[in-house]
C-alpha cells in the first residue's frame, strides 16, 4: 500500500508542479513544445507496452480493441463538447481534457500496481509524470492570462490532482478481485483516451510551439520510455 501511495502522489504532484511552472515560471515556447513532444512520445510507447500488450495477454485482442476504440470515442466526443463550450485554445478546455484522459489513465495505473513490484510500473508512472508536467504548465498559463486569481487556478489544478489520485487508489483497492477481462478493458479504455488526447491536444500543441523539432523530440521520448521499461524489467 505504501508503494501505491508513493507512486500515486508522485504522478499527481506533476500536475501541481506543472501548474506552478505555468503560472509563476517562464519558459521559451520552443523549449516548452520540445518537452511536450518528448513527454508525448514517452507516453505513446508506455500505453502500448504497459497497458495494451498486458491486456491482450491477460484477456484477448478483441477486448483490447474494444477498450481502445471506446476510450478514443469517448475522449473525442467530450473533447468536441469542450471545444464548443470553452474553445480549442482555452486553458479550461485543456484542464478538462487532462481530467478526462487522466481518470481512466490513473484507474489503469492503480490496476497495474496490483501485485506489482515498484519497478514494474516505473515506465508507465514516469511517462504519465512527464506528460502531465508540460500539459499542466500550458493549461495553467492559458488560464492565468485571463482575469482569474493565480491561487484560484492553482486550487483548480490541486482539485484535479486529488481527483486523479482518488481514481488511482480506487483502481488499486476496488478492482483487486475483478475479472481479467474487466481489467483489460479498463486498461485499454485508458490507452484509447490517452492516444486520442495525444493526437488532438498534445502533438498539435507541440508542433505549433516547436515546429520541426517535434518529430525528433517525440522519437527521443519513445527511446526514453523504452529505456525506462527495460530498466524496470531488468
Amino acid at each position: 500500500m505504501l508503494v501505491t501511495l508513493l507512486v500515486v502522489l508522485t504522478v499527481s504532484a506533476s500536475l501541481l508542479l506543472g501548474a506552478a511552472w505555468g503560472i509563476f515560471g517562464t519558459l521559451h515556447k520552443r523549449k516548452e513544445g520540445f518537452l511536450i513532444a518528448l513527454a508525448g512520445g514517452a507516453l505513446l510507447l508506455s500505453v502500448v507496452s504497459e497497458l495494451i500488450e498486458p491486456a491482450i495477454r491477460e484477456s484477448s485482442v478483441y477486448m483490447a480493441m474494444a477498450g481502445v476504440l471506446a476510450g478514443a470515442a469517448v475522449f473525442a466526443a467530450v473533447d468536441y463538447w469542450i471545444d464548443e463550450k470553452w474553445g480549442p485554445e482555452s486553458g479550461g478546455g485543456l484542464l478538462a481534457a487532462i481530467t478526462l484522459d487522466g481518470v481512466p489513465e490513473n484507474l489503469a495505473l492503480g490496476v497495474a500496481l496490483i501485485g506489482a513490484k515498484p519497478l514494474e510500473v516505473a515506465a508507465l508512472a514516469g511517462s504519465i509524470f512527464l506528460s502531465n508536467l508540460p500539459e499542466a504548465a500550458g493549461g495553467a498559463r492559458q488560464m492565468a492570462q485571463g482575469e482569474r486569481s493565480k491561487w484560484r487556478i492553482m486550487g483548480l489544478w490541486a482539485a484535479t490532482a486529488a481527483l486523479l489520485s482518488a481514481a488511482a487508489l480506487a483502481g488499486n483497492l476496488l478492482l483487486e478481485s475483478a475479472s481479467p477481462h474487466l481489467l483489460a478493458f479498463i486498461r485499454c479504455f485508458a490507452a484509447g483516451a490517452v492516444v486520442a488526447s495525444l493526437a488532438t491536444e498534445v502533438f498539435p500543441q507541440a508542433y505549433r510551439e516547436d515546429r520541426h523539432w517535434t518529430g525528433i523530440a517525440t522519437a527521443m521520448g519513445v527511446v526514453l520510455a523504452f529505456l525506462l521499461s527495460e530498466l524496470a524489467r531488468g
